[in-house]
C-alpha cells in the first residue's frame, strides 16, 4: 500500500512547493532566467539521485537507451513552468490558478486516455467532466 500512495504523497508536496515557488519568482527576474538556474539545480541532484539510487548504473548507456519521451517531456516542462510563473505574474491566485488547471487538465486527460490508451470514456467521467466545469464557475465567481 505504501508504495501506491508515497508517490502520490511525493507529487503534492512537490507541488505545492513548486507553486510557493513561482509565485515567488522576483518580479523583475526574467522567467527563463530563473528557469535556467532551476533547471542547473535540477541536473545535479538528478545526477547525485541516480548514482545514489542505482550504484553501478551508467548514465551515459541510460541516455543511449532513451526514446522521443524525454526530449519532448523537457520542452514541455518549460513550457509548463513559464506558463506559471507567468500566470502569477499575471495576477492568478495560488488558491484559484491550481484549481482552473486541474479541472481544465482533468477533462483534457479523460479524452487524451480514450484516444491514446484506449481508456474507457464512463458516464462517471462524464459527470465528472459535467461537474468540473460547474466547480470552475463557481471558483472564478
Amino acid at each position: 500500500m505504501f508504495s501506491f500512495i508515497w508517490p502520490i504523497a511525493l507529487v503534492v508536496f512537490s507541488n505545492t512547493v513548486y507553486q510557493i515557488c513561482a509565485k515567488s519568482v522576483p518580479e523583475k527576474v526574467s522567467p527563463f532566467a530563473s528557469l535556467t538556474v532551476t533547471y542547473l539545480v535540477g541536473a545535479i541532484v538528478t545526477t547525485i539521485l541516480h548514482y545514489a539510487l542505482f550504484p553501478g548504473k551508467s548514465m551515459i548507456k541510460q541516455f543511449s537507451m532513451m526514446n522521443w519521451a524525454p526530449f519532448v517531456l523537457g520542452i514541455v516542462i518549460v513550457g509548463l513552468e513559464v506558463g506559471w510563473i507567468y500566470a502569477y505574474k499575471a495576477g492568478w491566485q495560488v488558491s484559484t490558478g491550481s484549481i482552473v488547471q486541474s479541472a481544465f487538465l482533468a477533462v483534457a486527460l479523460i479524452f487524451v486516455g480514450a484516444l491514446l490508451y484506449h481508456e474507457a470514456i464512463t458516464w462517471n467521467k462524464i459527470l465528472g467532466i459535467v461537474i468540473c466545469l460547474i466547480g470552475l464557475v463557481f471558483i472564478n465567481m
